[in-house]
């Protein structure tokens, strides 16, 4: 990598990242015509440069191999049944080229909007897959766009623009200082800040939330308890005492040891290998392990690109309102409302907490984001080392119930009982009551389309918490 960013040059391993990251960011949306246009632009590029740049002569091993998952941004919690036709469009945007067909898709299930899907619903997504290939004919023929000027014409003006990029990303000091500046994290929370304008404005319809929304009941959300997966905590705690039980029987002496190896070889310049082996046999844990090297070499945070943003377009009625809302309260506070977006646990999906704290910002808010993976421990500390007046957690890995009541308790321990909490994510009716039980202010779920609404009602929940008249 440090020969890479020296020389300015660009690997076949950072080409995939600029063109999969930058050029080729697929839209929160049905674009069926322009995905599969941008992945044979990208097999195309592929080959173009694995044999000019690297030298395969060999075309079969020019071939570019990819699986994706199909996108799940564009599933919505309003209409959810849409939701499967949406699927079904983006799985043929990949198989239905054969020039650049997907060699391994995975599918969201339909209501992942709502919560964790349950195995009848996994099963269903996976039908869709099993339906094209055993009662179609579609991947029998070859590629079925050769020769079709308006596919042709697309292909070439985004594989126009993937070179444009490369080049600029070639003259920041190739893609490792791009990454490494915020530009690539920059271009991807701009690019989706985007399509949410066009969402809200009316620009791009999304049928059930902002266009054809009156609805019939639907049956397949009779009984929403029934509907998603909820994780049992018994399963949970059995992990915690398998842990604890394989620490209780393991050689203590030795894993101490083989830890201590482990980190004075951290230190220096020898090979990790051997003493991480030494670690494996001596029963140590990965989470021991990680912890180690941690102390030595710290943790890399990468950029969130929420700072290097644009925000909205322009400045409508709604962002003026509830900037003067943020304007006045902090006057009558005397400081300038500041807003944690914590992303607790595990989860990696970070779009709705960036778009949060991008849509926070235009409001007015002086925004602290840290980006993912961050314990309910590091929330608390950076909830009181800034000062914060709320804290927004963004979880959409189901883990609500377990990481938002350790971030209330942390607040409280700390005397941040004035500072409220609000959550947004993929959270059950069920569990949002319960969340509100415990003490969080308010539960925002997909359903809550309206960024600027939600970031009202986030300052009246601040000043229900200081005191202050609430209709204000």
């Amino acid at each position: 990598m440090d020969a890479v960013r020296d020389s300015g040059q660009i690997n076949a391993d950072d080409i995939g990242r600029v063109v999969a990251r930058v050029s080729f960011f697929v839209n929160a949306g049905v674009r069926f015509i322009e995905e599969m246009c941008k992945m044979r632009a990208f097999v195309q590029l592929w080959d173009e440069l694995t044999a000019e740049r690297y030298g395969v002569t060999d075309a079969k091993q020019r071939r570019f191999r990819y699986g994706v998952q199909v996108n799940s941004l564009g599933l919505t919690e309003a209409q959810p049944e849409n939701n499967v036709q949406r699927i079904v469009l983006e799985m043929l945007a990949v198989t239905l080229s054969r020039d650049a067909r997907a060699r391994a898709v995975q599918l969201p299930a339909w209501n992942e909007a709502l919560g964790l899907p349950r195995p009848w619903d996994q099963q269903w997504s996976l039908r869709f897959q099993q339906v094209l290939a055993y009662e179609t004919d579609l991947l029998e023929y070859d590629d079925l766009f050769a020769g079709s000027t308006v596919v042709e014409a697309k292909v070439s003006a985004i594989v126009d623009g993937a070179r444009a990029e490369m080049r600029r990303v070639r003259e920041m000091g190739g893609a490792v200082a791009a990454v490494e500046s915020g530009y690539m994290k920059s271009e991807l929370v701009r690019s989706l800040t985007a399509r949410r304008g066009r969402m809200e404005s009316g620009e791009d319809v999304v049928v059930g939330v902002n266009k054809f929304t009156t609805t019939e009941p639907n049956p397949l959300l009779a009984d929403l308890d029934t509907a998603i997966q909820t994780v049992d905590k018994a399963v949970e705690q059995q992990g915690i005492d398998a842990v604890r039980a394989w620490r209780a029987a393991r050689d203590r002496t030795a894993a101490e040891d083989a830890l201590a190896a482990l980190t004075e070889a951290a230190k220096g310049t020898s090979n990790l290998m051997d003493p991480t082996l030494a670690c494996a046999r001596a029963g140590v844990t990965t989470g021991e392990w990680a912890g180690a090297l941690r102390e030595v070499f710290g943790e890399y945070r990468a950029p969130t690109g929420v700072s290097g943003s644009a925000g909205v377009a322009g400045v409508g009625a709604d962002i003026e309102a509830v900037r003067e809302k943020v304007r006045k309260t902090g006057e009558e506070l005397g400081v300038h409302l500041k807003m944690l977006v914590g992303k607790p646990g595990l989860d990696g999906h970070s779009n709705g907490a960036e778009q949060v704290a991008v849509r926070a910002r235009d409001c007015g808010f002086e925004v602290v984001y840290q980006g993912i993976r961050l314990t309910p421990a590091q929330i608390v500390s950076a909830a009181v080392q800034e000062d914060v007046h709320v804290v927004g957690l963004s979880v959409l890995s189901g883990s609500h119930l377990s990481v938002v009541p350790d971030v209330l308790k942390g607040l409280r321990d700390a005397g941040l009982d004035d500072v409220p909490v609000v959550v947004g994510g993929i959270i059950p009716d069920a569990d949002a009551v319960r969340l509100r039980e415990l003490g969080v202010a308010e539960v925002f779920t997909p359903k809550d389309f309206d960024l600027t609404g939600i970031l009202s009602r986030v300052v009246t929940q601040i000043r229900k918490a200081r005191g202050l008249p609430v209709d204000a």
